[in-house]
């Protein structure tokens, strides 16, 4: 209920510019999902920017239409992915699924 009501707060004033930063990161897995949703219908209808830093490569997957990979510390970034796929997407889409393996394949290179 607190990401719901943080999410509601920041929307309130009907910002251009969305910052989140581990928005979802404590939540159950089926609250996640439903927030996933909510926030994907939010940013669709009131066409927001949404600056959204995750450590769950799905969710960015789900979300996002650009991706871009940090290193390690220092951090820079080592990939910066443009997602074409159609929304809504699915987790088990083949596009998303190569575009998990692409963006894990970078994630371990970036640690060597």
């Amino acid at each position: 209920m607190a990401q719901r009501v943080a999410l509601a707060r920041a929307l309130i004033n009907n910002p251009r510019l969305l910052l989140l930063d581990e928005p979802l990161g404590k939540l159950d897995s089926l609250t996640r999902l439903a927030m996933q949703a909510e926030l994907y219908r939010l940013w669709k209808s009131q066409g927001f920017t949404a600056l959204m830093v995750t450590h769950d490569v799905e969710e960015a997957l789900l979300l996002a239409t650009r991706v871009i990979i940090f290193s390690p510390r220092p951090a820079r970034a080592i990939a910066d992915l443009r997602i074409e796929e159609a929304q809504p997407r699915h987790r088990d889409s083949p596009a998303i699924q190569g575009l998990r393996l692409e963006i894990l394949t970078e994630l371990e290179r970036g640690l060597s």
